[in-house]
């Protein structure tokens, strides 16, 4: 069973515009060979509102450069991160945005063109499903969105900051064989969820994984100094038979220092897997 490493596109150059995690507008292409001299299989990559326009996910001479580029380094692009929806949330006040959601069936067209697996819909932070009106909102995008997924081939993966219970409720519910659950080892760590009970939970619908490290309601760490059990995670994970890309998302190191970090974080993960063979 293969356990590639990918990455958080954005993590092997320095802050771009300041910002910890973002689409890299003026210099994305560089993260390719970036990623392949780190020895990484992937990059997740970023679909924000800023500078929207620059992102090649928009148009097929977009999509041709990056398939240039997977071709020429070997670094794949298998999933996209749609942070576009933390800043314009399909979901606001208990309402479905309907011009949002035409957005995302949009996106995943764009997806499907690049054959990518997974379109990840981060519900944290901004986006945060915070009462029941939001959750009965999603529910009824998902209905209008799922078959056209199904369509393209494209799952949709949530990530979610509700509790494990609820979280396994919500897609056992809905029941679609293309709606999956992004796992985030760092978030879950921080929120203080035991994750014996959260994966024992989700390991049906487990899609996607997210490695990074965070201090119990605080903030992402280097991987190994925070909150995460990271034993308990890789060991549950790999007994839901997950065989998909960890992708990083870890804590960053010193500007101008993204590569040898990566390599760092990447060697990481495998010492965790190698513990469990």
């Amino acid at each position: 069973m293969s356990h590639p490493v990918g990455i958080m596109q954005g993590r092997l150059l320095p802050p771009f515009e300041g910002r910890f995690q973002t689409f890299p507008a003026a210099a994305w292409r560089d993260e390719f060979h970036g990623a392949s001299a780190a020895g990484l299989a992937s990059i997740e990559w970023i679909y924000e509102v800023p500078h929207e326009a620059d992102n090649p996910l928009g148009s097929d001479e977009g999509l041709a450069e990056m398939r240039s580029l997977m071709a020429q380094t070997g670094v794949q692009i298998r999933s996209i991160c749609a942070d576009y929806y933390m800043q314009s949330p399909l979901v606001r006040d208990g309402q479905a945005q309907q011009a949002r959601v035409d957005h995302l069936k949009w996106l995943l067209g764009q997806a499907a063109a690049l054959q990518l697996w997974y379109v990840i819909l981060p519900f944290v932070d901004a986006s945060s499903l915070k009462t029941a009106a939001d959750t009965a909102a999603l529910r009824a995008i998902l209905a209008e969105v799922l078959p056209l997924a199904q369509n393209l081939g494209v799952e949709i993966h949530l990530e979610t900051d509700l509790p494990p219970q609820e979280f396994a409720r919500l897609l056992q519910e809905i029941g679609h064989p293309f709606l999956k659950a992004n796992y985030d080892i760092g978030n879950s760590a921080s929120l203080g969820f035991d994750p014996e009970e959260e994966l024992t939970l989700l390991r049906p619908w487990l899609g996607s994984v997210h490695v990074k490290d965070r201090v119990l309601k605080g903030a992402t760490v280097a991987l190994g100094t925070g909150n995460a059990d990271f034993p308990t995670c890789f060991r549950l994970i790999k007994a839901a038979g997950y065989a998909r890309p960890f992708i990083l998302q870890a804590a960053r190191g010193q500007d101008g220092d993204e590569v040898t970090w990566a390599g760092h974080n990447r060697e990481f993960v495998e010492r965790q897997l190698a513990a469990l063979a």
